[in-house]
This record gives structure tokens, sequence and C-alpha cells, in this order.
């Protein structure tokens, strides 16, 4: 005989209208009748019929999530942060890896929008044209992207790149580089904009160094970029290419932070555990997946248009900066790095 709503009431003794509300509308429940209606279901092995529930309310209980790359550690504490605000409101997730692919995301969306109430897209590559293709199928907030019509959570680059930069410039570096993510990640053309400004400001030179894979490989080949000029310190796109680039440079006899001091972007939980420890800029990705769900259930709008969240971030200094070394050049000609 199936389990009912009726007998989820019975058994936490409330109404079935209170039942019903813990289910379709947790929020407007409060936490103790919550639980006490989540835990009568699971006694009796109640499941809500989530098609079902779609019929009558139009509603599946249903997000879903698109992130590029599920190995990059910088997506797990988004995901962390989406799924506990879903769970709070009684919604599950539908994650899904569109392999760096800019061309992945758009059929993915297609896959999703008929099973979902809402789809997060994590630092999406899609081109503007293909974002409103996607955002007419289903409702949709970003992360770590700004579009103009669109709901979005992002890291606020300042203060954390410019005390990034102050700090170094503190520590004696007059020559910075910056190693970059894909060409075609929008974040990573504000963080340009941003280092440029600060550099220009307080009489820094940097160097642009290119455009590289947000992955270990990319982080390698940055770390040859780096040893074809006369930096002495690095900004890195990711945490993940920073702590490539820093062993790379190892290997070629290159001490960090003795002779080029690097700082990351994320802070991964890696980034403390290694020796040294990583500078990064912290960005708060665990709110960024809360935020997101949210914009979701608030269909993303404001009174002025789409929402958009931006999150501070925040330089955190460790072991891979240090002063500057004195003798830079003798230490270039030493390391046995290659002729530039």
């Amino acid at each position: 005989m199936a389990i009912t709503l009726r007998d989820v009431a019975a058994r936490a003794g409330v109404s079935i209208a209170t039942v019903s509300r813990v289910f379709q509308r947790p929020e407007m429940v409060g936490e103790r009748t919550r639980e006490r209606v989540r835990a009568a279901a699971a006694d009796l092995g109640y499941s809500p019929n989530r098609t079902a529930r779609a019929l009558i309310t139009g509603r599946y209980g249903v997000y879903g999530v698109i992130v590029p790359d599920l190995e990059n550690p910088f997506f797990p504490a988004v995901l962390k942060g989406a799924q506990a605000r879903a769970h709070h409101v009684g919604a599950q997730l539908l994650i899904t890896d569109a392999g760096e692919s800019p061309e992945g995301e758009l059929p993915l969306v297609r896959t999703l929008a008929g099973q979902v109430d809402g789809i997060v897209l994590c630092s999406s590559r899609m081109d503007e044209s293909a974002l409103e293709e996607a955002a007419s199928m289903t409702p949709l907030s970003l992360v770590n992207r700004v579009s103009p019509d669109l709901p979005g959570v992002f890291a606020d680059v300042t203060p954390g790149i410019p005390a990034a930069i102050r700090h170094l410039r503190r520590m004696g570096h007059r020559r910075l580089g910056y190693v970059g993510g894909p060409g075609v990640s929008r974040s990573d053309t504000v963080r340009r904009a941003v280092i440029e400004e600060i550099c220009a400001e307080i009489g820094t030179e940097w160097t642009d160094l290119g455009s590289f894979a947000p992955t270990v490989e990319g982080g390698r080949q940055g770390a040859e970029a780096v040893l074809q000029t006369d930096v002495t310190a690095v900004l890195v796109y990711n945490d993940l290419m920073a702590l490539a680039l820093m062993e790379r440079l190892r290997g070629f006899g290159v001490a960090v932070p003795g002779q080029i001091s690097v700082v990351g972007w994320d802070d991964i939980e890696f980034a403390a555990l290694v020796t040294p420890g990583l500078s990064t800029v912290r960005v708060p990705r665990y709110e960024m997946g809360v935020q997101a769900v949210d914009l979701l259930r608030r269909d993303g709008g404001t009174s002025d248009g789409p929402a958009r969240i931006g999150l501070p971030t925040r330089f955190v200094p460790r072991g891979s900066t240090a002063t500057a070394a004195e003798h830079y050049g003798e230490l270039h000609e030493r390391s046995g790095r290659p002729d530039r």
C-alpha cells in the first residue's frame, strides 16, 4: 500500500497542508517542523513524486549545475554551497561537466532544461548570443561570469588583486608577470584590466605572459613563459596552475620564492598544504554557490533588472612570496634557465 501525505502528516502530528509545504515551499515552514516531517517521511519510506508535483505546480524541485571541469578544485566548494542551499529549500541538484568546451555547454542546457527549474552556469565560456538562447529555454544564474541580461554572482577582484600587487611592491618587486587563463574567460579580461590599472598607479612594470588552459599543464607551460622574461614575481590565473608553475620552476632549479614569487587565485584547500604555502587571492566559493541557487529561486530579478552580486576577494600571503632578490640578474644567470 502506497504511503501518502496523510500518513506522513499523522506520523509527524501536523496537517496535510504542512507536509505539502515542507516538500513544495519549505521556506514557509519552521526548521523544527521541517525536520519532524522529513523524519516521519523517512521512517515511512515516503518519497514525493516529483513528476506529479511538476504537473501540479509547474516545478520539479531540481536545479541543474553545469561546470566547465569537475577536476578543477575551484568548483567543489561552489557545488557544496549550491547543494547545501538546495537541500535547505527541499530541492536537488543535477550536476554535469562541459569538458572545458564552450560548444558543449548549450547542448547540456538543452538536455537539462526540460527536467529542472533552472540552471546554474559556472564560469560559462559561451558567448552572449549562446547565453541568450540558453536563457530562452530555462531560468539561468551565472557563477564567475557577468552578463548584461542575466543574474549572476562573481568574485569582485577588488580588493584582492590590488592588495596582492601592493604587497609585492612593498617587498621590492618592480617587474611582475601575469600567467592568464583561457582567452574566452571574461573574468580573465577583468583581472588584466585591474592589474594594468594598479601597476600604472604605483609605477610597477607588468608583462602579459599569455593565455593558458586553466589546468596543471597550462601552469607548466606558463612557467616556461616566465623563464623567458626577467620578472621577479608572477600572478597566476588560478591556484591549480600556480602550483604546477611552482613545480616546473623548481624543476629548472629556480627557487620559489627566493628567485621568483608566485601568487595564485581561488585559495583552494591545497594552497595552504604545499611547501612553501601558496600566496593567493581568496574567492568566497561556497557563498557563490549559495547565492547562485538563491538567484534561481528569486527568478534572478530586481526592480532595476537582473541581479548581479559581487562578492569581495581577499589576498592571503603565504610562503610563496618574499622579498625580491637583490642580485636578480646573477641568480637568473646561475639558474640554468633556457636562453631567451
